[in-house]
């Protein structure tokens, strides 16, 4: 049976371009009422413009579809919590959040400043929490919501010249963890997608990508099912040129060692606290306290 938005309202940011005018065209085609947020900065921040997230309203509409432009920082939450009441007084809800909107400044950690480093965290990261909050009550008087959060392979796995964006993406990760446990009895699926598409984020890397392939429109299938009403929740889906995965943070059942000699212990026995046998993905951070417990527990006995 076909997956129907009908009579959810989704605001989605950075909505002008990429992966983000995708996901609401996407959202706006399947039934939902789309809030396409678009600052319209250049791709480091800088400067703004309606015109984009305009464009897109106007081909969904031209569709047959609902939706209303909005020129919010995410940097700003006195904007954003605007942007939120603007789409309830319009709409009457926000169902489905989706937290798309970021910027580059990409160098190598040596060359990067500070003032890059913040800036980047406070529009992935903080832009992220400010639309969360804005919408987070309302989800849960109406025990209804599902937000997800755009982290990256950069933030997971690491990448040269992006400290700052790898920093912010990971932070996402964290967030959704602990939103999905919090949100969970309210019926709020909070989830994280991690994209490798051809936008004009990725422009630079040229040669190195099969770029044909890498359409941002083949993303959003995966962003369409973690909104959905049957989502799962605190998944981490990777997404691009019609492959799918799922990553996971995991806990190995490691070793233990106490004494004078600790240190040389786990030196020595560094291959078996590696050992990846047995290992699990914690329900909630306490397991990793519990696994090192119950070792001393054994030790004791």
């Amino acid at each position: 049976m076909a997956i129907r938005f009908d009579g959810k309202v989704a605001i989605v940011t950075g909505a002008g371009g990429g992966l983000g005018r995708e996901h609401a065209l996407a959202l706006a085609a399947r039934g939902a009422k789309v809030v396409v947020n678009d600052l319209g900065a250049a791709r480091d921040g800088s400067g703004g413009s309606s015109a984009a997230a305009e464009a897109v309203v106007a081909e969904i509409i031209a569709a047959g579809g609902e939706a209303m432009a909005n020129g919010a920082s995410v940097t700003d939450p006195v904007a954003v919590q605007a942007m939120v009441d603007a789409a309830i007084a319009k709409w009457g809800a926000v169902d489905i959040l989706i937290n798309n909107a970021g910027i580059l400044r990409d160098k190598s950690f040596a060359k990067m400043t500070l003032e890059d480093f913040r800036f980047v965290v406070d529009v992935h990261l903080m832009g992220a929490v400010n639309c969360t909050k804005a919408v987070w009550d309302g989800m849960r008087e109406r025990n209804y919501g599902r937000i997800v959060m755009t982290t990256s392979s950069s933030g997971l796995y690491g990448n040269f010249g992006q400290a700052n964006y790898g920093a912010a993406k990971m932070a996402l990760v964290g967030l959704m963890q602990t939103l999905s446990i919090e949100g969970a009895k309210n019926n709020i699926k909070v989830n994280c997608l991690a994209p490798t598409a051809h936008t004009r984020m990725t422009e630079d890397l040229g040669a190195a990508l099969p770029l044909e392939a890498l359409g941002p429109e083949l993303v959003s299938p995966g962003l369409l099912y973690l909104v959905s009403e049957e989502a799962p929740t605190r998944v981490i889906l990777g997404a691009g040129a019609g492959g799918f995965e799922r990553a996971y943070v995991t806990i190995t059942q490691g070793d233990f060692a106490v004494g004078p000699d600790a240190l040389e212990q786990v030196a020595a026995r560094f291959d078996a606290i590696s050992d990846r046998t047995g290992e699990i993905v914690p329900e909630m951070g306490g397991a990793q306290g519990m696994i090192e417990l119950t070792k001393a527990q054994k030790h004791h006995s």
